[in-house]
């Protein structure tokens, strides 16, 4: 076939394609000579005929903002070529010289945004093209482009953007001084596009003192950007709200931002408060105050309550802390308010005199109940063990009780109030724990009535109280310990001890049982790590900063209790879910107390607000989960008791070496 080519340097690109095999047709292509002959085309050759070059003078073209640079190409090539510069979206002014060798490119008043931009130098001639490429480089002071105040996600965030290279350092200062990162507050920087970095001041569970001015401070060799931001995260405890009528006449809306405070701390405040509406007509307000009047001395003590308050007495660290429910709540109504109420936002929301422990009726014991009597001369007391508002508890020696013991260790309760309503109030707590027959629930031998005092007779635990028992085992034992250091807790010893307290909750559950004091200084350790849920009602006393005074009364533990609790003082089965994540918490943390580093008010406002207990260093993912499980906000969403019980049971089944790889 013939080949209308003619030999020049017109076709010189198609021989250049065939040399770097571009060209994959298998026939020969030939091109015809000044002479007419015929000459394949990969022979031809042309006199000045050849591909150009191009070369940079700087393939590192750095230079700093605001300076000007000059960059220059060298190219070759016959015919001699064609030069261009490329610059795609170059902001900065330029001009160039491309009528010489080398050409030239000037580039002036280099901007910072031209910063990352690749530069370009094309020769081209009729044989084909090169270039030659480098990126520009601009060194700049720190820019700080934005800032804003901080938005609430798990963690606390303000975020910001910088632009500076080379990269700036970052310094923040609080309210003008340096401000220490550690791992509750630190700088993420979460995306680098070039030379600008986006990213946040991390902020872990910050409370009111972590409220005021936040400046960030960029700084580099060629300059540095400070900009503030005014950062608010929990209102001040102590903030009081002069309360008015309007403040009290909503209560649904005010959940999100709280304020709690201590209401009245004189225990003999028997009265309520009255509040005085001053309205526009006299009539009305003359009218107001005497209905006032009659509610004031026409009510039943405080708040109207019916029925004895608490299990054993009517002081509030006398109770048990297991408890019978009615319809999964205790919620009073809206016109229950008095001196012992929280006030949170603008809202007050009247507190129960001890809304942990409710009473028990007659109606809600079984009526074949048999309480064992023990007779006063088969009880040896040896030593005191503690001591609460209802009485002393003693370790003692008790004979006659199981027929395969001469004698056993026991824990006795003594009731030192012996009013005919303590009494009456003895003899039922004494029918319920008759009714509580679980291996994980601290086991209730009977009573002895006779004389004074009351006396209630429990199993002896040797190990004590949970709490201690984990904080003894824990890696601060050392701050502890009188003598030898004992042996950290594992892993699989922390499920071990969870999963017998979940087995506890089900089985207080299945009875329609509500504890409302879940936490590991409620639980005891006997032998072999034997754990079980109850205790002696002294911890009020001794763990005194786990509880939250309201009033001159009321007890609240609200570091272990859900949002409903506190805002509506609602306990179901549900709620104790939440605190046995609490319990959880408390466990794979060696025994800290939730929410430490925390005031009483500032746990309230978290909790209110939605926040919750991070991870514990130690603790296995799964476990987190489960505990994330258990303070879902919405009651309705947490964890089964009974799921919970399965999970743990199936992780503390686990080998010890998973459950370090967990961890």
């Amino acid at each position: 076939m013939d080949n209308p080519f003619k030999c020049s340097c017109e076709i010189m690109w198609i021989k250049k394609f065939q040399e770097a095999k571009f060209y994959t047709e298998t026939q020969d292509l030939y091109c015809i000579d000044d002479n007419n002959k015929r000459t394949a085309l990969l022979d031809m050759k042309v006199p000045n005929c050849d591909l150009p070059s191009a070369n940079l003078s700087n393939y590192n073209i750095t230079v700093v903002e605001g300076k000007s640079i000059t960059l220059y190409c060298d190219t070759t090539g016959r015919p001699p070529p064609n030069v261009s510069w490329v610059l795609t979206n170059l902001v900065s002014n330029h001009e160039s010289d491309t009528s010489k060798n080398p050409a030239s490119l000037t580039i002036k008043n280099v901007s910072s945004m031209d910063s990352g931009l690749w530069i370009s130098c094309v020769a081209e001639n009729i044989v084909g093209e090169d270039q030659a490429s480098a990126e520009l480089t601009v060194f700049f002071a720190p820019n700080i482009t934005f800032i804003e105040s901080p938005t609430p996600d798990h963690h606390w965030c303000i975020p910001f953007t910088v632009k500076g290279n080379p990269k700036p350092t970052l310094q923040w200062f609080y309210e003008g001084a340096i401000l220490n990162e550690s791992e509750y507050i630190c700088t993420k920087i979460h995306v680098i596009n070039q030379s600008e970095y986006h990213g946040c001041l991390q902020l872990d569970n910050p409370t009111h003192l972590n409220n005021g001015a936040y400046t960030l401070l960029a700084k580099n060799e060629y300059g540095e950007d400070e900009k503030r931001v005014d950062a608010h995260f929990m209102s001040v405890p102590g903030d009081e709200y002069e309360t008015t009528p309007n403040d009290l006449g909503d209560t649904t809306n005010n959940s999100n931002q709280i304020t709690s405070t201590d209401v009245s701390n004189k225990e003999n405040e028997d009265s309520i408060t009255v509040y005085v509406v001053v309205g526009i007509a006299a009539l009305v307000c003359t009218g107001l105050v005497i209905m006032l009047i009659i509610l004031k001395f026409g009510r039943h003590s405080k708040f109207g309550m019916k029925g004895p308050s608490s299990v054993i007495s009517n002081d509030d660290d006398s109770a048990s802390p297991l408890h019978h429910i009615s319809n999964g709540s205790n919620t009073p109504s809206s016109s229950e308010g008095g001196p012992d109420a929280v006030i949170i936002g603008m809202t007050k929301i009247p507190v129960i005199e001890n809304p942990q422990y409710f009473g028990i009726t007659n109606s809600q014991l079984k009526p074949d109940t048999f309480v064992q009597h023990i007779k006063r001369h088969n009880i040896v007391l040896k030593r005191e063990l503690g001591e609460g508002a209802f009485g002393k508890v003693f370790l003692a020696e008790c004979y006659n009780l199981c027929p395969e013991q001469d004698k056993i260790l026991v824990a006795v309760k003594t009731l030192k109030d012996a009013s005919d309503n303590a009494r009456k109030d003895f003899h039922r707590e004494a029918e319920l724990l008759t009714n509580l027959q679980h291996e994980h629930i601290v086991k209730f031998y009977g009573v002895c009535v006779e004389g004074d005092p009351l006396i209630m007779v429990f199993e002896y635990m040797k190990h004590g109280d949970l709490n201690k028992f984990l904080r003894a085992h824990g890696p601060d034992a050392v701050l502890m310990a009188e003598g030898n250091r004992p042996a950290e807790l594992t892993q699989s010893q922390m499920l071990h001890i969870a999963q017998q307290i979940a087995a506890g909750m089900v089985y207080l559950a299945s009875q329609h049982f509500v504890h409302r004091d879940l936490a590991t200084r409620n639980c005891l350790v006997g032998e072999n790590l034997l754990v079980k849920i109850g205790d002696f009602g002294m911890s009020r006393d001794v763990y005194s900063t786990d509880y939250y005074r309201v009033g001159g009364h009321t007890m609240l533990p609200i570091r272990w209790m859900p949002p409903e609790s506190i805002m509506y003082r609602k306990f179901t089965t549900e709620s104790d879910v939440w605190s046995l994540g609490v319990v959880l918490w408390e466990i794979f943390t060696y025994g800290k107390q939730p929410w430490y580093q925390l005031s009483n008010n500032e746990v309230i406002e978290c909790i209110t607000q939605g926040r919750v207990l991070q991870r514990p260093r130690t603790c296995p993912k799964e476990v987190y989960d489960l505990m994330l499980g258990c303070w879902q906000r919405e009651p309705h969403m947490r964890l089964n008791i009974k799921e919970i019980h399965s999970l743990l049971q199936n992780l503390a089944k686990a080998s010890p070496v998973y459950l370090d790889i967990l961890g």
